[in-house]
Parts: structure tokens; sequence; C-alpha cells
């Protein structure tokens, strides 16, 4: 459909409530102008400091796979292919790990505080108060989502959510990753509605017979944007009700 100015509402009845993060709970240019170059800067100290780690070991290893490399290369190697995958969003699960490792020490010494739209704080608090479960699912790791959720603009917010989704699950775009989350949700999938702002993830979610609605926040949204989903400008716009 056609994205005219006029106002856009969504009213879905579901159980559950799947949200994305990125363009949809929290700007596109947080993540982009801030997130990405922070653990672009504090990569290789990070990795240097943390290399025993047993998470962090096993994170290198899995991009050195990732990128072909042989069992015995050199980390510098390693680092240079993450600092390459940080440029092209490469959604790589073992840099969304790193990523997130570096994010909560950097929440944590107060360099990092979120952004999260007041309108997306307040949807949740309304839907979760209403007796609606909430699930977050993103392509960057659990662990970057729960500090993101803990320290933002809006307050700590992950008490309101009874589960969290990355891509050890699956890929966004791909509908296999949305049966695995149903079932691991104990949620049938038509009473599921999936809140993103891209077509190919909300087509995904819909192909196994999730609600979906389309986030075309102003800052976030391309000029001459179209959707085939229920669309809304933010989640004061979205209606959601138990069946």
């Amino acid at each position: 459909m056609n994205l005219p100015g006029a106002r856009l509402t969504a009213h879905v009845a579901a159980q559950a409530v799947l949200v994305d993060i990125e363009g949809t709970i929290s700007t596109i240019a947080f993540v982009h102008d801030v997130l990405f170059p922070y653990a672009d800067a504090h990569l290789d100290a990070y990795v240097t400091a943390h290399r025993t780690d047993p998470e962090v070991a096993h994170a290198v290893r899995e991009a050195a796979r990732l990128a072909g490399e042989p069992d015995d290369v050199d980390d510098a190697t390693v680092l240079a292919q993450l600092h390459a995958w940080i440029a092209e969003d490469r959604k790589a699960t073992p840099l969304k790990t790193l990523q997130g490792l570096i994010w909560a020490e950097g929440y944590a010494a107060g360099d990092l505080r979120a952004h999260v739209y007041p309108d997306a704080a307040a949807g949740l608090r309304r839907w979760h108060e209403a007796g609606l479960e909430l699930y977050v699912y993103s392509s960057g790791s659990i662990a970057a989502q729960k500090v993101l959720f803990a320290n933002n603009s809006q307050g700590d917010l992950t008490p309101l959510f009874t589960e969290y989704f990355d891509t050890t699950i699956g890929h966004k775009r791909e509908a296999r990753s949305y049966t695995a989350i149903s079932r691991a949700m104990r949620t049938p999938p038509e009473d599921i509605v999936f809140l993103s702002d891209v077509d190919a993830e909300l087509d995904a979610a819909r192909e196994t017979g999730m609600q979906t609605v389309r986030l075309l926040r102003a800052a976030d949204t391309p000029p001459g944007a179209t959707t085939k989903h229920p669309a809304a400008a933010t989640f004061d716009d979205i209606e959601i009700m138990l069946p």
C-alpha cells in the first residue's frame, strides 16, 4: 500500500507481542551513529583484555570459521574481518556477541545511554499492564538487548519482557525463525503480532501465520516507502487487545 500523509492506525487482537528494536523501539541513528562506532573503537582492546574468557574465545573462533580462516589464524586477521563486518552491518552472530559484551561494559561505565522512543516505552508498559506477553527479536545479541532496555532514556524496561531472541534462533528474514520463536513462546503464531520497520522481516513472520505491523517512523522511514502490511507511525497508533 502507498503511505499517504494521513495518520495510520493498526488494530490487532493478540496474546503476545514480538518487537524489533532498531527503527521500531529505538532510532536507527542511535545504533549506527553511536553503538556501532563505539564497538568499532573498543573492539581490539576488549578482545585483548578478555581473550581467555570462554564467550570471547568462542566468538573469535566462530568469526574465523565464518570468514573461512584456518584454526591457527592470528587474532589480527580475525579482528580486521570483524571491523569490516561492522562497517557493512553484517548480521554475523559472533560479531553481535562481541558487540553486546562491549556495549555492556560501556553502559556499566556510563559511556553509553540508549535511545528509546517515548511512545514505544509507553506502549510496552500499556500492553504489559493489559496482560499481553512481550518478547524481543533483534539481530543484536540477547546480552545487547538486555543492557539497552536496562540503560535507556525511558527507564528500566527489562521487567516488561518475558523472553529475548537473537540470531542464534535464526535470521530475521527467514520464516523458520518465526516458527521456532512461536514454539519457544508456546503460543500459536496467529496469536502473536510482530512489530518491525522492515517488510522482509514482516513477510517472513506473516508466512508462519503471525500478524504484523510495519512501523513507519518519520526519522527512520525512507521517502516514498510502501508496505503490504498494516502500518503505524508510532506505538500510540497501535491498539493491541487480548482476543
